[in-house]
């Protein structure tokens, strides 16, 4: 039945652990309505102020919305937003923070300030500093802890100085020795840093820089020399509106047309990119759909304005407008659906696969949708063998949020999905299941 599942449904719960710099991001929102009588710049009102981990952080954050237990490695400053950053992560319930403090250091802050949607300037205050050996000692040790715990690594480096060449090479050596993904976001002219990774992931300017070509090198030879420098196993270039480029080993190139409805603000998607293609290589799924999931995540970031943390409840809203193969799930692979229902309402409808789906079925099924407008409406296949064209007229029917095949039972599933009401359809009648029905098997 693997072939009437998209590759959404087979994300897994998964372990990860971030490493990089860690930032404090401010969010100024107000009101333009006069120019300054003093220069001619708009006077910002100022309505609201919003405090956000950055940087790594953000990946943090895009993590756990995707259903990740998430470990954090990075390093603060002895000020008021490193104290404030540790506390945002942890209130934000990132399952493991250890934020080291190093002297001399200041903890990145970025304030954007932002006017009806409209970032009107961002000012930084941040100084490269290089890791002492004190910090860098306290990370290796917490990495060495860590990596026994985790399914994937993903590396976020802002060009902080925080990751220094010997804490990227353990950090890399160990990955591979213990069979882990270790995939980086990149940064600086020097890619070599990143030897031997899983995957690295610049954008279209960062890598040429780094493979220090001029404007008019195609993208061909700008991803062939890096691959051939990095000797990572993959290459992935965002390219913005293009979408994004994969290279591999094999030499072979492959383009994913970008996502996006419209373009509101860039600020973060590369973070959740990172962050989708970490969770993807977690889960063991084919590399074009990792990438797949990965442009569809970026597409909904770009859309919204700030650093937006997709969910997989947003991805799958997406994703089964083009494709009504990820509304179909089965009981293996439910941690996808259960992250993507979280904290909405389900009315679960049995019906078994010897009903045709004619007239009265369909109205069943619609009278259903029209009474519980705002609750997801689940069909759950009583049987374990279906036809896959019975599968797919269901999928076809916009008033079907899911689809569940070859669940044990309706007790066991209800466990997992937590539906509010549940229905069976029995011959030609639409009966309502009481909590005590639910604990036998539908047959």
């Amino acid at each position: 039945m693997v072939e009437l599942i998209g590759s959404f449904s087979y994300l897994k719960p998964a372990n990860v652990l971030v490493v990089g710099d860690f930032m404090f991001d401010v969010y100024t929102g107000g009101n333009v309505e006069r120019i300054s009588p003093e220069a001619p710049v708009p006077i910002l009102h100022v309505k609201q102020i919003n405090y956000l981990p950055g940087g790594a952080g953000n990946v943090a954050l895009n993590l756990k919305a995707l259903g990740a237990q998430v470990f954090c490695i990075g390093r603060i400053g002895f000020d008021l937003e490193g104290r404030k950053l540790k506390k945002l992560l942890e209130k934000e319930q990132i399952d493991h923070v250890e934020l080291f403090q190093q002297k001399k250091f200041i903890t990145p802050l970025k304030n954007r300030l932002i006017a009806e949607g409209q970032q009107l300037i961002r000012f930084d205050n941040e100084i490269k500093t290089l890791i002492d050996k004190e910090t860098e000692k306290k990370a290796l040790q917490s990495i060495e802890k860590f990596l026994n715990q985790v399914d994937a690594v993903a590396v976020s480096d802002y060009g902080k100085g925080f990751l220094s060449k010997e804490l990227l090479c353990f950090l890399i050596l160990e990955t591979k020795k213990r069979g882990i993904p270790i995939l980086i976001d990149p940064k600086g002219e020097d890619f070599t840093r990143y030897r031997g990774a899983t995957l690295i992931k610049p954008n279209y300017k960062e890598a040429r820089i780094a493979a220090h070509l001029t404007n008019s090198a195609s993208i061909d030879d700008i991803g062939q020399k890096l691959m051939k420098e990095t000797e990572v196993d993959y290459l992935v270039i965002t390219r913005s509106s293009r979408g994004m480029t994969l290279f591999e080993k094999n030499q072979k190139r492959s383009d994913f047309p970008a996502k996006s409805r419209e373009v509101n603000d860039v600020t973060g998607a590369g973070d959740t990119t990172l962050a989708m293609l970490t969770m993807g290589s977690a889960s063991d799924l084919k590399l074009s759909h990792r990438l797949h999931l990965s442009n569809v995540a970026a597409g909904i970031a770009i859309e919204k304005v700030g650093c937006f943390r997709v969910s997989l409840s947003d991805i799958a809203k997406r994703l089964i407008t083009t494709d009504v193969k990820n509304k179909v799930f089965d009981e293996h692979h439910l941690f996808a659906l259960e992250q993507m229902l979280k904290n909405q309402k389900i009315l679960l409808l049995g019906i078994h696969p010897k009903e045709a789906l004619n007239a009265s079925l369909f109205l069943k099924i619609q009278k259903l949708s029209m009474k519980n407008k705002n609750i997801n409406l689940g069909i759950y296949l009583i049987h374990h063998q279906v036809d896959p064209n019975f599968v797919s007229l269901l999928s076809s029917l916009h008033e079907v949020d899911f689809i569940i095949l070859n669940a044990k039972n309706l007790s066991s599933l209800c466990e997992r999905v937590h539906p509010s009401e549940v229905y069976l359809i029995e011959g030609r009648s639409l009966k309502k299941m009481s909590h005590h029905d639910r604990l036998f098997q539908f047959h």
